[in-house]
């Protein structure tokens, strides 16, 4: 264990987490005492019954929302005891957020959509075109660089979003329904992207899914039940 109390091979670690909406008669309790480890390099789905708490507690690890009380480290440090603007730096440095929807900037090419994280974080992001060329190279679109986003098919779109969760290199990336609107065919294709993506570059993949062909490929599978884990099955164990 380090100083903080979890594996130092525990990208994340999140201990006795609870997350309430509301006061008196009208407070709701989303998650009841959150423990879990996941290290560094795995790729980890969360599934369970709509309603458990899984979409809160993947807001909770993306940073965008804070625990009522309990603990989440990041790639070792604890990004909710920072003020808000050095929060959002971490956000920015050390996440990578994968939406269903994509939320991709209309007016923005391909690469400038995928560029966008750099451009927050630095004034000098034009060093990192080059980069972000290559990671639309690796998820199969270097020949839509500048095309807008209405000009993209809805997978092509996805495969933006990707992109951009990994332009800054993140530590983590988290991703909530990215087979929502896709047919059996383009799930398993998205997870062998996904799937090659982590074994080149490394980053922790935790990803919130009611799929569960698409769940059992993973390395590890949480279970949710009522706003607690109930399973943690190593599935495919990474090599050592």
């Amino acid at each position: 264990m380090n100083k903080n109390g979890h594996p130092p091979d525990a990208i994340l670690s999140v201990k006795g987490v609870t997350k309430s909406y509301g006061s008196g008669n009208a407070k709701v309790e989303v998650l009841n005492g959150i423990d879990l480890e996941v290290p560094r390099g795995e790729i980890a789905m969360i599934m369970g019954p709509s309603g458990v708490g899984k979409s809160t507690l993947l807001n909770l690890l993306a940073t965008l929302d804070e625990p009522t009380s309990g603990e989440v480290f990041i790639n070792g440090e604890n990004p909710f005891s920072y003020p808000e603007k050095q929060l959002s730096r971490f956000r920015n440095q050390h996440i990578g957020i994968i939406y269903q929807f994509h939320y991709l900037f209309p007016e923005l090419s391909a690469l400038e959509n995928v560029m966008m994280p750099s451009m927050i974080r630095d004034k000098n992001w034009k060093n990192e075109v080059e980069r972000g060329k290559m990671l639309l190279a690796e998820v199969g679109l270097s020949h839509r660089l500048e095309h807008l986003p209405k000009e993209l098919s809805g997978g092509e779109q996805q495969r933006v979003a990707i992109a951009r969760a990994f332009i800054n290199n993140p530590a983590l990336v988290l991703a909530d329904e990215p087979t929502g609107d896709l047919d059996r065919t383009n799930s398993a294709a998205l997870f062998d992207l996904i799937q090659g993506l982590n074994e080149k570059f490394g980053q922790t993949f935790v990803i919130v899914t009611h799929d569960e062909t698409f769940a059992r490929k993973a390395h590890r599978l949480i279970t949710l039940t009522e706003g607690r884990v109930s399973g943690d099955e190593v599935l495919n164990p990474t090599n050592p």
